[in-house]
Parts: C-alpha cells; structure tokens; sequence
C-alpha cells in the first residue's frame, strides 16, 4: 500500500509504490504538487519501502511534469535500498540525487572544485592509460582489431584531405589578398610570399588542420564512444577482457598522429599555393620568384615548429574527445550534449596549447622566432 501526504512544502511517500499504485499515484502527486505554493517541491522517500520500474517511471514523470509547470521537483532522503532500483530503471539524474542543498558561496565553490578535482583525475588516468596501451602495442598487437589503423587512418585523415585543402587554399588565398594591399603601398609586394610562407608553416597551417580535425574528427570519436558506453558496448568488451581504451581508442591515436602532421603539410603547401595565385594574378610577381622567395625565408626550424605543434594538437583532440564520449549520462540526448562539448573544449584547448607552444618556440629560439 502506497499512503501519500504533505506537509509545507513536502510530500511525504509511505509504504511501497509500484504498478499497482503508479496511476493512483501519478494523479495524487502531481494534484498536491500544484497546490503547494513556492517553486520547489519536496518528495521525501525517507518511508517509502520499496519501489518498482513504474514507480520509478512515475517521478521521472513527476520531475518532467515539474519542468513543463516551472516547477522544481527535489527527491530527498532515499533509502539506500531504493537508490540501486534509481540508478538501474531512472532516466532522470536528479532522481539519484538524494540530497539537494544549494548550499552558500563556499559551498558551492567547494563542490565546483571537487567536481574539476575528479574531471581532471578521470582525464588524467585517460592519458596514462592511452600512453599506456599505445606504446604496449607498438610491440604487442593483442587486443587491437587487425586493419583498423588502416580503417581509422582513412576515415580521419584521408577523408578530411579535400576540405582541408579547399580551406587552406582559401586561407592563403585571403591572407595574401589582404596583406598585398597594404605591401604594395610600399613596394614590397614581394614579401607577401614571406608573410604566408611563416604564417601557414608555424601557425595557420597546424591550427586550420586541427580546428577542422576538432569539428570533424573529434566529434565522431566522442559520438562513437558515447553511443558505446549508452549501448554498453564497452562493458561488453570488458566482460571480454578487452581494455576499452586499447580496443577501439589506441587505433585512432596511432591514426592521427599520422595523418594530422601529413595533412598539416599538405595545408602548408595548397595554402602558399593559394597565395601564389594572388601573387601572380593580382601582383605581377613570377611563379619562380615567389617560389625563391618562399625557400630564401624558410628554415627548417619553421617546419619542426608546426609539425610538432600538429602533433600535440592531434593528441588533444583525440582524448579530448575520448574523455567526454567515455563520461556520456543519458542516452541519445547525452551523446548529443557530449558530442558538442567535444568540439568546443578541443578547439579551446588547441588554442591555448598553440598560445603555450607559441611563446616556448618564441623564447626557446632567443628571440628570433
């Protein structure tokens, strides 16, 4: 029997709701919940024995009821046989959370840095344990799909090859037509092939590549393992004895730091290209004089500056998106939400690792770079 009452701004459930009482129930809470005053409701579940999928069912439609009305529906004082049952048949996440207390300032921010403590702890055993995998298996291939470097290597580097290039093309193109303007005022037209050859090999160059990997390729990996870890696909492996991380991420490390620092040059390339074109069409310069000029400027440091720098982007990218495809809640709507998170914190973190490795490269060289 299921003995439902309120008492100021709670409602108090008693005995055992299931399948029986779930459309009794239903009717009863949302009837009290609209007639209490004040935005949050409390359902406390301190006395409530036990509970079934259709009782559970009926908050979930409580807390989406509370949503649709703005109201805020907080589910307290579960007992702990009741918080297994919430954890296995609850769509909802606020469901689990038997203590809400918005707390002060302090609390709030003591809880906002345990929360980046345990992020940073979950992303750092990610990167011991992808170094890990990806070095064992240079030497042991146990445990790794046959051919699927082959597999990661064209879906991530291949396929991105003409959009890459179309960008770059255009990026050098621009780039060149901007500066032209302003060089030839001074007679210095010719240096527009010194300004792209610097920019696109330690800058432009790395950074178009790993902002187009960021929204193409590392949204599909947090996509992919997202939806693994909602369809417990990873569970799966592990219950196989197959790590994971080894299994399916350590191809797509292998696969990127291939083609990412490969496809950087190709940008470098169709982006000097791109600003040839100007230089012949708009400028009158020569194709072998831009292209002496290009050489005369270049050192071989520029180059090491930018493959390096497209080395260290690409592993961001990949466990980036890694750690937020392995840390999806919610189903379908929560490979979405991660999926877009990815995305964003990849291109935020290249480019504050491009600011970082821009000032090393600075000052490492003595001021000269």
């Amino acid at each position: 029997m299921l003995r439902i009452t309120d008492q100021d701004q709670r409602i108090i459930l008693e005995g055992e709701m299931g399948m029986a009482q779930a459309r009794e129930a239903l009717a009863e809470l949302k009837s009290r919940a609209a007639s209490l005053p004040g935005p949050e409701v409390e359902i406390d579940l301190a006395q409530l024995r036990r509970i079934d999928s259709a009782g559970v069912a009926v908050l979930n439609e409580l807390i989406e009821w509370g949503r649709l009305n703005n109201r805020t529906i907080l589910l307290q004082h579960s007992p702990d046989q009741l918080r297994e049952a919430f954890k296995l048949f609850s769509t909802e996440a606020a469901s689990t959370d038997t203590q809400v207390d918005a707390g002060g300032f302090f609390y709030r921010l003591g809880n906002g840095m345990v929360n980046v403590w345990e992020s940073v702890k979950v992303f750092l055993y990610l990167i011991a344990d992808a170094a890990y995998f990806s070095m064992v298996g240079l030497f042991n291939r146990r445990g790794i799909r046959k051919g699927e470097f082959i597999n990661q290597a064209v879906l991530i580097g291949v396929n991105a090859l003409p959009i890459i290039a179309l960008i770059s093309f255009l990026i050098g193109f621009i780039l060149a037509l901007q500066s032209a303007a302003q060089l030839r005022q001074f007679g210095a037209a010719i240096y527009v092939a010194d300004l792209i050859a610097i920019s696109m090999t330690r800058e432009m160059g790395p950074l178009i590549t790993a902002i187009m990997f960021a929204g193409r390729s590392g949204s599909a990996i947090a996509a992919e393992l997202a939806t693994m870890v909602v369809t417990e696909e990873t569970d799966a492996l592990r219950s196989m004895a197959l790590h994971p991380t080894r299994y399916v991420l350590v191809p797509k490390i292998y696969a990127i730091s291939i083609t990412m620092p490969l496809l950087t040059i190709i940008s470098v390339v169709i982006g000097i290209f791109g600003a040839m074109v100007i230089g012949f069409v708009y400028l009158g310069i020569g194709i072998k004089p831009f292209y002496q000029e290009v050489l005369t400027v270049l050192f071989f440091r520029d180059i090491v500056t930018g493959l390096v720098k497209s080395l260290i982007f690409a592993w961001i990218i990949v466990l980036v998106g890694a750690y937020y495809g392995l840390s999806v809640k919610g189903g379908s709507e929560g490979v979405g939400r991660v999926t877009t998170a990815a995305v964003v914190a990849s291109i935020f973190w290249v480019i504050l690792a491009d600011s970082i490795l821009g000032l090393i490269f600075y000052f490492g060289q003595g001021l000269e770079y």
